[in-house]
């Protein structure tokens, strides 16, 4: 038996003892969890907008891990290897992973969600389809250092990476990043990444948006709503940005983005939505591109891998609280009650 986190509604979220994975398909692989997280999407079922399953779910995404164990067809990692589990399961050999968006996969599944396959906030996972879905770094478990930085590749800057590139991002241009929460933080470090000469980065929360500044941000903006949208435009010479990295999902977020969208534009959309739908009138008559949607996080890695063992990028920052699995609960309170960016969990 191993420790898993399971939530069974609003608020109530258990470490629990549940059977030890075990290899169930020749291209499965078993992995001791290093390193978890708790991830601002967790937190939609938490707070009850996102429904749960009477039998529980089992929670988290996102690890580096030790592979303990492989089937038999499993052919690019071996036991011992450290390894990155991105949210999304892929076959790594369809047509969609092929061209780099591994989300679309034909087999895709998500670790927590689908049937079957359980969550990284626990001491070991089964990797379906590990060939695909797993990715090997050249590092030791004991590289303590490096494990937070390694751990962000599986989702938020990775995500915040998606959304730079889908908002075209690059050398010249003025990007706006909504959302000062883990990815739109990565998202302000991936936009400097990629060359932007301005990055206007939207958020209310003053160690958060210090953080930013710190990743890149060359502007901040704290109004909200219309006042927000006004700023942003006085700060651009009343055209906007030409890139705007939607990293929320509410309709708010949405609404800003596209009203602070240069024409001819960009939104790169990431935060998981929750909202009706955007709004086509103004898109369309500023000719802006929208584009965007979960990240394909596993495509990124071998990009994004030796920014960080090169030290060029410390997105592992983000993670200001680090707790024991065991205070898995004090977690989910601290990061809901926006006491924490994001939580780094140690089985």
């Amino acid at each position: 038996m191993m420790r898993a986190t399971v939530l069974y509604g609003p608020k109530d979220v258990r470490l629990e003892q549940v059977p030890d994975p075990k290899i169930l398909e020749p291209t499965d692989a078993i992995i001791r969890v290093l390193v978890a997280c708790i991830c601002g999407s967790d937190l939609w079922p938490y707070r009850g907008y996102d429904p749960v399953p009477e039998e529980g779910r089992p929670m988290g995404h996102e690890a580096v891990g030790v592979v303990e164990a492989v089937g038999k067809e499993v052919r690019t990692v071996k036991p011992g290897d450290v390894v990155l589990m991105p949210f999304a399961i892929s076959d790594g050999s369809c047509e969609f992973c092929h061209e780099g968006l591994t989300t679309a996969c034909v087999h895709v599944g998500f670790f927590g969600y689908s049937p079957g396959v359980g969550g990284a906030q626990a001491e070991a996972v089964r990797i379906p389809l590990a060939d695909g879905t797993l990715y090997r770094v050249p590092v030791s478990e004991d590289d303590r250092e490096l494990l937070p930085h390694l751990l962000t590749l599986t989702d938020v800057m990775g995500t915040g990476h998606h959304a730079a590139v889908t908002a075209r991002v690059g050398p010249g241009k003025i990007a706006a990043v909504i959302g000062d929460g883990a990815v739109g933080l990565c998202g302000v470090l991936a936009a400097r990444r990629l060359g932007a000469e301005r990055i206007i980065l939207l958020g209310h929360h003053p160690d958060r948006l210090e953080l930013g500044r710190a990743f890149g941000a060359t502007d901040v903006v704290t109004e909200r709503g219309e006042a927000a949208v006004e700023r942003v435009l006085e700060l651009t010479g009343g055209f906007g940005a030409h890139s705007v990295l939607e990293c929320v999902g509410t309709e708010e977020a949405v609404e800003t983005a596209v009203q602070i969208a240069r024409p001819g534009g960009a939104i790169g959309r990431v935060g998981v939505p929750h909202h009706e739908g955007i709004p086509a009138g103004v898109t369309f008559f500023k000719n802006v591109i929208v584009a965007g949607g979960p990240a394909p996080t596993r495509a990124y890695m071998p990009e994004l891998v030796p920014d960080v063992l090169e030290g060029r990028i410390e997105p592992g920052r983000v993670f200001d609280l680090t707790l024991p699995l065991d205070r898995v609960a004090e977690g989910y309170r601290a990061m809901d009650e926006r006491r924490a960016i994001k939580v780094m969990l140690e089985p």
